[in-house]
């Protein structure tokens, strides 16, 4: 009677072996090219900078004045929009709607902003359409502490065509920051740009970047 081999594998045992190492060798492959993704996204996010909020080119441009607006607020007090503030402190004009979904995600946000700004700015919501409602939207969503404009003339003369959108007045009533708003750190660039004296988050990332050229 023949014996095989001491080396000697079944066809089958040999095959598991050789797809097994076939396995092994993809794997590692996979591995490496996954490595080398992770690395490039790195790169990647060290070169493109932060995203602020998109100025869509209508209506005043920063460094200009806005007309003076004597407006009633919903609640009945009387709010002035433009020219210079007699407080010395400067004004964020929030445009939405009460349709608008983006704009409902971020009134909290706009809230947390207000109160941590307040000692230099205030906050004013601006909107248009049929006051009830408006006032419906201003109870739902608790915006009773907020000053609420319903005015149509407000939002043409300064030209806002999408929602939400931000304005951000100096103390003279100078457009310092404006733009399309969709998240925290939209928002919170438009205050960026103030304070570094830019229209926007990507001038200012611009004029680094020409500095360095």
């Amino acid at each position: 009677m023949r014996h095989a081999p001491a080396n000697w594998l079944p066809p089958m045992t040999e095959t598991l072996l050789i797809s097994n190492i076939l396995l092994w060798v993809v794997v590692l492959l996979l591995c490496a090219v996954v490595v080398a993704l992770v690395r490039q996204i790195g790169v990647l996010h060290e070169r493109i900078g932060p995203v602020g909020a998109l100025a869509l080119g209508q209506g005043p441009k920063v460094g200009e004045e806005v007309p003076r607006f004597d407006l009633t607020a919903i609640d009945g007090r009387h709010v002035t929009v433009g020219g210079s503030n007699e407080h010395g402190r400067s004004t964020l004009l929030f445009f939405l709607s009460p349709t608008c979904p983006v704009c409902k995600t971020l009134l909290p946000v706009l809230k947390s902003s207000r109160r941590t700004e307040s000692g230099w700015l205030d906050v004013m919501l601006v909107s248009d359409g049929d006051l009830d409602e408006q006032k419906t939207f201003v109870r739902d969503y608790d915006l009773a502490e907020l000053v609420y404009i319903v005015s149509a003339d407000l939002g043409i003369s300064l030209r806002i065509g999408r929602l939400p959108y931000v304005v951000l007045l100096d103390e003279h009533g100078v457009i310092r920051a404006q733009g399309l708003v969709n998240s925290r750190e939209h928002l919170e660039s438009v205050f960026e740009a103030k304070e570094r004296g830019v229209a926007s988050i990507q001038q200012y990332l611009e004029q680094q970047g020409d500095k360095v050229a």
